[in-house]
């Protein structure tokens, strides 16, 4: 590793190879019956593979089974604007888990069913989406930001059964325009007051069981069960749907292990609304499997200076941010924070200017590590923790996919031609 460092011009080779080795996670994984991963020393990942999976489900296989063996083990810190805080282990996220299932259970959603979350940064989506995955029921994240005529779409396209959304006026009163030509069976609301006509599922879960019944557990969820579905931006026409099986969830352990670098005991921090595909990649299932804990910030509006000093007070291990987050970090001072908890940066969802890049590293002596996926995908390329990370460069293809560019012509490019990103479907589905 230390010759290819050298070979990309890396002065200081030697000391980014031992910083690498240092860091170098060595704890197994709760998930290694499923999944075997090939390294070269010092940690190089060559070779991923998915076993075992016949059966799987994130909820039994990994919240319950770390809840089991290691009931305290930090999951989730939030915080919220208004100085609210809450820390849950993974006894906490199992139980509320199995009271949501029960909730959900007993308003009727069982196997197959669909249920849109629109819950921002609130905890109790962590609550929800293990608990719909425990009963087999298919997550629909959204974005609060949906219009009347978003929502009523998306209904119909994903034939959705139950909204459970963030008490939150504007989106309440979208929800009521919608219902002027759409159908909800169920709606229920999280935190805030009661609301005329709609469900207070916290008062729910309070009221429901922390264990839940086996007859209520869908275990045998594989590659032919469908656990969530997300609703593209449509920025090149409608919002297409993507539907991800109950394997997605093990296809991010490349993500979070070696792109983000993710470390156990740790406390992650992934800036993502809980309406996009990315707070699947940076806020849940690679962290948890790899025994980090996530951070979340559920602000009201972003506010740089907010942002840095709640990575600061809580003691953030790494983190994940678009480029735009970045741009505003280095408007500030950034000498006012200690970010020396930080070990590792990363950003994805757009391009990466080489000079934010440069002015980042100067003031906080962080590189960040551009990767590069999508909706439909876990990390397909990414200037993975053991490269020297090229400002402007989305790094190199993830072991998990095979990765071609192909020209216009659909011949694979020479070195140096331009082409499309593609992923060769000649071995299979990639896990994730």
């Amino acid at each position: 590793l230390g010759e290819k460092l050298r070979f990309f011009g890396d002065a200081n080779a030697d000391e980014v190879l031992e910083s690498v080795v240092s860091l170098r996670p060595t704890t197994s994984l709760v998930c290694d019956k499923f999944v075997k991963c090939t390294e070269s020393e010092p940690g190089v990942l060559e070779k991923v593979e998915f076993q075992n999976t016949e059966s799987f489900n994130f909820g039994f296989d990994v919240v319950d089974r770390i809840a089991g063996f290691d009931p305290a083990r930090r999951a989730l810190q939030w915080c919220n604007d208004a100085g609210e805080e809450h820390l849950f282990t993974m006894e906490d996220i199992s139980k509320m888990s199995n009271r949501a299932a029960n909730a959900f259970w007993d308003l009727g959603i069982r196997r197959g069913d669909k249920v849109m979350l629109v819950l921002k940064r609130r905890y109790e989506y962590w609550f929800a989406l293990v608990a719909l995955a425990k009963i087999g029921a298919v997550a629909i994240p959204a974005t609060n930001m949906l219009k009347p005529h978003d929502i009523v779409y998306r209904v119909q396209r994903g034939e959705i059964k139950m909204l459970l959304c963030v008490n939150d006026s504007e989106l309440i009163n979208s929800v009521a325009e919608a219902e002027k030509e759409v159908s909800i069976s169920v709606k229920a609301f999280a935190g805030g007051s009661k609301i005329d006509g709609w469900l207070d599922f916290d008062e729910m879960m309070n009221n429901a069981a922390d264990t839940l019944d086996e007859d209520r557990c869908a275990r045998n969820t594989g590659a032919a069960d469908t656990m969530m579905v997300y609703f593209t931006s449509g920025t090149s026409g409608m919002p297409k749907m993507v539907a991800h099986d109950f394997l997605y969830p093990l296809g991010h352990i490349v993500t979070a292990k070696y792109w983000q670098h993710v470390e156990h005991g740790g406390l992650h921090l992934t800036v993502a609304e809980t309406g996009w595909a990315k707070a699947s990649w940076g806020k849940i299932y690679g962290q948890w499997i790899c025994g980090s804990a996530i951070m979340v910030y559920d602000m009201d509006r972003f506010n740089a200076a907010n942002l840095l000093s709640t990575v600061q007070k809580y003691k953030v291990t790494t983190f994940c941010a678009p480029p735009t987050v970045y741009r505003f970090f280095i408007k500030e001072d950034l000498s006012k924070y200690d970010w020396s908890c930080v070990h590792h940066c990363t950003t994805a969802g757009e391009a990466l200017h080489p000079e934010v890049f440069e002015q980042f590293h100067r003031a906080m002596g962080l590189r960040i590590y551009e990767g590069f996926g999508q909706t439909e995908s876990t990390a397909i390329t990414a200037n993975f923790y053991w490269v020297d990370p090229k400002p402007g460069s989305m790094g190199i293809p993830a072991p998990s996919y095979k990765v071609c560019i192909i020209n216009d012509d659909g011949e694979l490019c020479e070195s140096g031609e331009e082409g499309q990103v593609c992923i060769s479907l000649t071995d299979g589905k990639p896990c994730g």
